[in-house]
């Protein structure tokens, strides 16, 4: 079916349902004429999978997804999606101010500062100017320094983080004089993408690491904001896919200041790869199913189309409730409650941890998880990170410093600690699943069970625990009235005519 064939479709559909709201009807079809979304009718949606371009071929991913980013509004969302959209954009900005003072954060900033731009981009709370794509880079840092934003796990049981992707979208915004309606709308479509791609491909089990995805998403986001055309999209897309592509080794073994900052560096090259093809710089075609097209090298066998819409992704990510890797939320919560059971870490036999093989994969996957040597590996910790909320019950970022990472009695209460795969846990809806058994000396067993952390989507955070964990973070950097008028900003920013207001509001 031709574009105008949809159109024409999706118009009688209009016509003919007369009962059915505007926005309830672009919900349901991702906006007619987008050959992707979730259908009104079995029938449209394979007539819409099997749209092709004029010389009869089939219309590639990158032009799905560049068509529905270009037709994607902020009145096709359901307020439901606009309220999460707020919650998160709160929880990336609170997130910043947590990794502000950070060394990597500070060495992100010298960088940037060294650098000057006819069109500026604005680092967050330190207000330097600089260089579009090294302002994405700093923010982007300082928003996954303690590894506290949110996170999403995916169909495949992959998981990373599409928050990641909006330190690309402030920049844009601020460069391009965007709206706050728009941030919410390009922040729907990076997650959007970020999450559909996720389902339908198994980055984790290919040994690719999810910030590929991440670029994925933020170039769409951006394109977005900066407003690409169709053409000028499917470009940015094909040069960051065809051009970025990370392994999984950045998260392996034991870890370094990159394995947080390879999704900042993605955001980084994903404007860059906007502003190019907004210049007229074309990039790969075909570069999902080409050839040599990304799912043909990386898979090596076909990837279902994502399905872009209703239900959106971001619906299904999660916010932390803890300063650690997502796979351990469960696990630090199941600690935490476990301590009713004993009086003293010293009582404390073995601990039993039976958690998803991807948990394990990712966080429990060698002997450095048992004595991480750095921040990295002891937030990316499953064994480390039940030991503290065991021995500690809370967890702070100072205990993935020394001395906490040398403490003998610690580390010995980490050795006793055994991570096991569970059936149960692998199953998609269950992925964050932990059931923590500890055996006390006294032959005493006591099982903890946590499927869903307190942040998780079904089990969400209040708005105003969200706003603790924010003025938790924000109050280091800024007085109490600032943080109060921050938190209006951020509650009300789809009344906010530019982006750049609330970048300033960050200023410390």
């Amino acid at each position: 079916m031709s574009g105008e064939a949809i159109s024409t479709v999706a118009h009688r559909m209009i016509n003919d349902a007369p009962r059915t709201s505007r926005r309830g009807f672009f919900t349901q079809v991702g906006a007619a004429g987008l050959g992707i979304g979730v259908p009104m009718s079995t029938t449209i949606a394979q007539e819409m999978q099997r749209s092709s371009v004029g010389d009869g071929k089939e219309v590639s991913l990158g032009e799905k997804l560049a068509r529905y980013a270009t037709s994607l509004r902020y009145e096709d969302l359901p307020e439901e999606v606009i309220r999460i959209t707020k919650r998160t954009i709160l929880d990336t900005v609170g997130c910043a101010f947590g990794g502000y003072s950070a060394g990597p954060s500070k060495i992100a900033m010298k960088l940037a500062s060294d650098v000057n731009s006819k069109q500026p981009g604005t680092i967050l709370l330190s207000g330097i100017k600089t260089s579009p794509e090294l302002a994405v880079f700093a923010n982007g840092v300082m928003i996954r320094y303690l590894d506290f934003n949110d996170a999403y796990v995916s169909q495949m049981n992959g998981a990373g983080h599409p928050s990641d992707t909006i330190a690309a979208l402030l920049t844009a915004g601020e460069l391009s004089q965007r709206s706050g309606r728009d941030l919410i709308t390009a922040t729907v479509l990076a997650y959007e993408v970020y999450c559909k791609i996720g389902d339908v491909f198994d980055y984790l089990g290919h040994g690719v690491d999810h910030t590929t995805v991440t670029g994925m998403g933020a170039v769409v986001g951006a394109g977005k904001l900066l407003g690409l055309t169709p053409e000028e999209m499917v470009h940015a897309i094909g040069i960051t896919v065809g051009g970025n592509t990370a392994t999984r080794q950045g998260r392996a073994d034991t870890l370094s200041n990159w394995k947080a900052y390879a999704a900042a560096d993605a955001c980084r090259k994903a404007i860059f790869s906007v502003q190019l093809a907004g210049n007229g710089m074309t990039g790969p075609s075909n570069v999902f199913e080409g050839r040599y097209g990304f799912f043909k090298v990386m898979s090596r066998k076909p990837v279902a189309p994502p399905q872009l819409g209703e239900p959106f992704g971001i619906r299904r990510c999660f916010t932390k409730r803890f300063p650690l890797g997502q796979f351990s939320q469960t696990v630090a919560q199941a600690a935490v409650e476990a301590r009713s059971y004993f009086k003293s870490p010293e009582e404390i036999l073995e601990v039993n941890i039976h958690a998803s093989r991807s948990a394990i994969k990712i966080m429990a996957d060698g002997p450095d998880k048992w004595r991480p040597q750095t921040h990295e590996t002891a937030d990316h910790s499953i064994p480390y990170s039940a030991g503290l909320a065991l021995m500690y019950g809370k967890i702070d970022p100072d205990y993935y410093e020394d001395p906490y990472l040398h403490d003998a009695r610690l580390l010995d209460l980490v050795s006793r600690i055994k991570c096991l795969p569970s059936d149960e846990a692998d199953q998609p809806e269950l992925a964050n699943l932990c059931e923590l058994e500890v055996v006390l000396r006294s032959g005493v067993r006591k099982t903890v069970r946590v499927e869903y952390h307190r942040g998780h989507f079904k089990n969400p955070m209040t708005d105003a625990e969200m706003e603790e964990k924010f003025r938790l973070m924000a109050q280091k950097h800024l007085p109490a009235d600032r943080v109060d008028n921050l938190l209006r900003i951020v509650w009300s920013v789809e009344k906010e005519p530019q982006v750049s207001s609330l970048i300033a509001a960050t200023r410390v």
